[in-house]
């Protein structure tokens, strides 16, 4: 396994992160006063819009926080969340007649979008197998793994391998199977494949299936094989189902956040021809990112094309990917500007993307070093997964 650093400070630092702003504040804010679930938007100032819909991708990364923090503090309040979390998805987002997870719901549990966006199930599987790992509660395993199969009967692609983007509630292709406005619509994503292989990964550590380790085997190397382009280095981010890229775009966040996630899945297969790959294509990707995609400060830019970087805000989630990304290159190499650059993202995020009033990080810093207080601190996207998954990680690899 990658060897951890020795460097005490951080570790107490991201500690205090996770206990002392991230932590808290979900379970203070997010938390409904009136109902089982949560609020689905808040601003940075923490007014709640009481009707805001609740987004599975939200919930599903609530449900993994909590119970990866439970799992690591043993704090009470921490499993209490990670049960709200799962009672709430169990009983709303669940589809009974048709297996899967919905992908919004409102408030009070109405579904309001019933598609099943296969990044959604995939979360699912992930959070799941997390509160399993946190409870040993079989009937988590148990949905983690009809999730599972659910994704393999229906989006695997029999003939080209990879995974499909969207379903409807039948489980037939819709024609537009976008997930958001700014993703474009075609039939195969890196963003899918990479949180595929992030779910699988963590499922993988609590059912030793064999059919399950030679879907990750094969996701892996789909991976390396079609979705980094070999020249560069960089995640390719749309395709058709035969692998043609439709898209030239960079994504500096989730270059950094996949060449971690691919060692890490790696080296749970124990696969060590697979490993030393992962390994490899990680110290690339680490190296192009931190070669094009830093500001002076240490602070990842948001997006660019083959040309330019046409995105220089700061969103939250490529800072906290960055700090694991680099630590873990450094890790892989013990090349000194590795190090130097974990250590510059951090201390932004400590100086900037830091909420030390209110709690939380802010979700975007623009590009003229302004909060974009028009972005909300909770919403369907802005979940406590990327940051806490960041502290949860720096712990372990320092001592």
């Amino acid at each position: 396994m990658t060897q951890s650093v020795t460097d005490n400070v951080y570790k107490k630092k991201a500690k205090r992160v996770l206990q002392e702003n991230i932590l808290p504040f979900w379970v203070s804010h997010v938390a409904h006063e009136n109902n089982e679930g949560f609020y689905g938007h808040i601003t940075n100032d923490l007014i709640k819009d009481e009707k805001a819909p609740l987004s599975l991708v939200l919930c599903t990364r609530i449900l993994w926080t909590y119970s990866m923090a439970y799992r690591i503090f043993q704090e009470p309040s921490y499993l209490q969340m990670a049960e709200r979390a799962y009672n709430y998805i169990n009983r709303y987002f669940w589809d009974g007649e048709f297996g899967g997870l919905y992908w919004h719901v409102s408030p009070t549990g109405e579904v309001l979008n019933d598609r099943k966006q296969i990044y959604g199930q995939a979360f699912g599987i992930y959070a799941y197998t997390e509160y399993y790992h946190a409870t040993q509660q079989n009937e988590s395993l148990q949905k983690a793994i009809q999730l599972f199969e659910l994704i393999e009967e229906y989006s695997y692609d029999k003939t080209y391998k990879g995974y499909l983007e969207a379903f409807t509630r039948e489980w037939k292709i819709p024609q537009d199977v976008r997930m958001s406005d700014v993703a474009i619509n075609e039939k195969k994503s890196m963003n899918n494949h990479l949180h595929i292989m992030e779910a699988y990964t963590n499922l993988l550590q609590g059912w030793k299936d064999e059919r399950l380790q030679e879907k990750l085997k094969e996701l892996i190397k789909v991976t390396l094989d079609h979705i980094i382009d070999p020249d560069t280095a960089h995640f390719q981010m749309f395709f058709d189902e035969k692998w043609a890229v439709k898209a030239d775009h960079i994504s500096y966040g989730h270059d950094i956040e996949g060449s971690w996630l691919l060692v890490e899945a790696a080296e749970v297969l124990e696969d060590q021809i697979l490993i030393e790959k992962t390994k490899q294509m990680a110290i690339r990707m680490a190296q192009v990112t931190y070669d094009e995609g830093r500001d002076r400060d240490g602070s990842l830019f948001y997006e660019a094309n083959s040309k330019e970087i046409f995105n220089k805000d700061k969103d939250w989630w490529p800072q906290a990917e960055a700090a694991v990304g680099f630590l873990n290159a450094y890790q892989l190499t013990k090349k000194p500007h590795f190090l130097q650059a974990f250590k510059e993202v951090w201390n932004f995020i400590e100086k900037e993307m830091i909420d030390w009033e209110h709690g939380e990080w802010f979700n975007k810093i623009e590009s003229n070093g302004e909060i974009a207080n028009d972005m909300p601190k909770v919403g369907p996207w802005k979940c406590p997964y990327h940051n806490s998954r960041a502290c949860f990680e720096i712990m372990k690899r320092f001592h």
